[in-house]
């Protein structure tokens, strides 16, 4: 039984991660500040898996209290996701995302270095790539000066992860995912961010719920089809199942490189207006929703080429924009029942 340290593991992707690997058999211990998450989601994980993870409630930037998690556990390998992670908060708060964010990864890095744990899979993103000139986007492509501090965090953990992993002490692989929405098939776990949501799914969700008066569609001026951005939107359990791949191949030692870095998306781009489109068609409720100004720090248009991840690591996403905006909806009304 291996033991994976998930950092940032209530949130909305790590809780979906933390279901897969101990469905693959892993043991898992979460460290998360609950800052954008719920304690109650370790219930949830524990319901879905009949196992319960270890949870550690603990300011991963703080090295004191880092450490103490490395001093107390037997830890295999780190999935590291524990960040702060929007977009347009990080043009207004740059500081608090370069602190947080590049603090992390180098108190688990120093960590790792210190325990002699040799695998780290780290959440990064296709903002790495900037406004890119031609879609879809492939790992060949040059990262670019990012549109966001939040996107330049990813860059800078990135660049730490290729000079660190040059002695062959810390192997690792960045997963640069796209735009994950939905949520788990029970309805038991989901994206359900503290306050106002800065993603668009959970607002669609909370629209269509009434708890939020209307959905703001930030630009309808863009030089795309109708108006609106266009993303790679990726189910959530399609992402975390590429998590469980990539530490699979880290421990069975298939990596070709001390650090290696695939795009995790479905290959197709779809607009605001078709994420709306696709809402309104699978749940059969109406949007209200108004045009407003071009968001800062926000990508025209973005999607992967995926076929390195599929021939190379062995991932490939599976589900349909349907199923993603569906089971985005019965999260939020099985939310509202409880």
């Amino acid at each position: 039984m291996k033991t994976i340290l998930v950092t940032g593991g209530t949130g909305y992707i790590g809780s979906h991660t933390v279901v897969e690997l101990q469905t693959s058999g892993y043991d898992v211990i979460i460290a998360d500040n609950l800052s954008n998450s719920s304690a109650d989601v370790i219930d949830k994980i524990e319901q879905i898996t009949g196992k319960r993870p270890i949870f550690i409630k603990v300011d991963l930037s703080d090295s004191e209290q880092a450490a103490s998690i490395f001093d107390k556990y037997s830890i295999d390998g780190i999935i590291n996701f524990a960040a702060f992670k929007a977009v347009g908060e990080s043009c207004q708060k740059p500081i608090e995302y370069y602190r947080n964010n590049l603090q992390i990864a180098l108190n688990m890095l120093e960590n790792m270095k210190r325990k002699g744990i040799k695998y780290f899979v780290q959440s990064s993103s296709c903002t790495v790539y900037g406004e890119p000139d031609s879609n879809p986007i492939n790992e060949q492509c040059p990262t670019k000066f990012a549109v966001s501090p939040y996107g330049n965090t990813k860059q800078m953990v990135e660049d730490m992860l290729h000079f660190i992993t040059q002695s062959g002490e810390i192997k690792a692989i960045a997963l640069r995912y796209f735009n994950p929405i939905g949520a788990h098939s029970t309805a038991l776990i989901g994206e359900l961010p503290n306050g106002v949501p800065n993603n668009l799914m959970p607002y669609i969700t909370q629209t269509a719920a009434g708890i939020r008066k209307q959905l703001t569609v930030f630009g309808n001026d863009y030089p795309t089809p109708d108006g609106t951005c266009i993303r790679d939107y990726i189910h959530v359990v399609d992402l975390a199942k590429a998590h469980v791949v990539a530490m699979d191949r880290l421990f069975e030692g298939r990596n070709k490189k001390n650090f290696e870095y695939f795009n995790i998306g479905t290959g197709v781009g779809f607009s605001v207006l078709d994420i709306i489109k696709s809402f309104e068609k699978t749940t059969g409720v109406k949007l209200n929703y108004v045009f407003g100004q071009r968001r800062e720090g926000d990508v025209v248009q973005i999607w992967a080429d995926t076929s390195l991840a599929e021939n190379e690591l062995g991932w490939k996403a599976n589900m349909s924009l349907d199923q993603m905006t569906l089971s985005a909806w019965r999260w939020q009304q099985q939310m509202q029942k409880s």
